[in-house]
């Protein structure tokens, strides 16, 4: 039986707009909450829910927008969708079992950068059963008797970067739980921090002063992901480089003065694939005009706007392997070093 799609949207477009109240929606997701764990913007979620009547969501004892766990699912399919180039007026109409099936069909035809030995499916899939039993101290141990047994480069490479992959396509599909993936965050992020924290700094026989590129790591205000720019510092300390960590959501201005004051030679910055691209160019041809002549952008993520579309003057790193090269390369290009 074929259903007019024109009667179901404004039937969606009623319902959504309905002045109906609920005081307990302990599996509901505010706005702001779909905004920070989904990546797409509040105001693009208002945009769908009028053009397309996706989604549709309640109203709270406030009157404010809650969202129920199946269109959350939906959305992040979506999301992953538009990261890899599909249109909204395409995919957001479509119900949620043609965007499994055309995510899957997308996935496939992605190309994979190869990165030398990498985790084996067996072992990746430990990792992940321990995340999804909540058998948090086990994952603990088998993540930090892994990173003790081949090093902290190869941990980060062939562990972290593959897991983290395999665990957002998780969340996408809803076989994580929103909690599930804050857990293998902050593990990661401990266990790496740590190991950070155990390397030598800067060449053997100098003083940091004399240990360089110095470099300044942070994201923009829009960006609070921070393990992609954790496992460049992990990398970038290995190289003999003094990293200095801003954290995450920086200001640019405050990126600029900070830059004076720890005299530093490179920026390293990272960019999600949930972060606006206009926000990316904008941000970095804003920062660029405010550095001193002489200091380097880096910049790396999964953020289209890299590829496409990064500003002249910009260093990207497409992997993680690349971080090695770029520092041997910049030090060669230096006779004080």
């Amino acid at each position: 039986m074929l259903v007019d799609p024109g009667i179901n949207l404004a039937a969606n477009r009623e319902y959504s707009h309905m002045n109906v109240r609920f005081t307990n929606l302990p599996d509901m997701l505010s706005i702001a909450a779909v905004e920070r764990d989904t990546g797409i913007a509040k105001d693009t979620l208002r945009v769908w829910e009028r053009r397309y009547g996706f989604p549709n969501p309640l109203r709270d004892s406030n009157d404010d927008r809650v969202y129920p766990a199946d269109q959350i699912e939906k959305l992040r399919l979506l999301k992953r969708l538009l990261d890899l180039g599909h249109r909204p007026g395409r995919v957001v109409p479509l119900p949620i079992e043609a965007l499994k099936e055309l995510s899957a069909k997308s996935l496939q035809a992605e190309p994979t950068q190869s990165v030398g030995m990498v985790i084996s499916q067996q072992e990746m899939d430990r990792y992940l059963d321990l995340l999804r039993s909540h058998q948090t101290e086990a994952l603990r141990l088998a993540l930090s008797t892994t990173l003790m047994k081949i090093g902290l480069d190869r941990f980060v490479i062939e562990v972290v970067s593959p897991l983290i992959k395999n665990i957002g396509d998780y969340w996408a599909d809803g076989k994580l739980e929103i909690h599930e993936e804050h857990l293998f965050t902050e593990q990661i992020k401990h266990l790496l921090r740590t190991a950070i924290n155990s390397v030598p700094r800067g060449h053997t026989g100098q003083s940091e002063d004399l240990a360089r590129p110095r470099i300044l790591l942070t994201t923009f205000p829009q960006e609070h992901h921070s393990l992609g720019l954790l496992m460049a510092e992990a990398l970038m300390a290995l190289e003999g480089c003094v990293c200095v960590s801003l954290g995450t959501q920086t200001p640019i201005l405050e990126i600029a003065q900070a830059a004076r004051a720890q005299k530093a030679d490179v920026i390293a910055l990272s960019f999600s694939s949930q972060m606006n691209q206009n926000q990316v160019v904008d941000g970095l041809n804003e920062l660029k005009s405010k550095l001193a002549p002489g200091i380097e952008l880096w910049v790396g993520g999964e953020n289209q706007a890299l590829r496409k579309r990064a500003p002249e003057g910009i260093k990207v790193i497409n992997a993680l392997n690349d971080i090695s090269f770029n520092v041997k390369d910049w030090r060669s290009k230096r006779s004080d070093i």
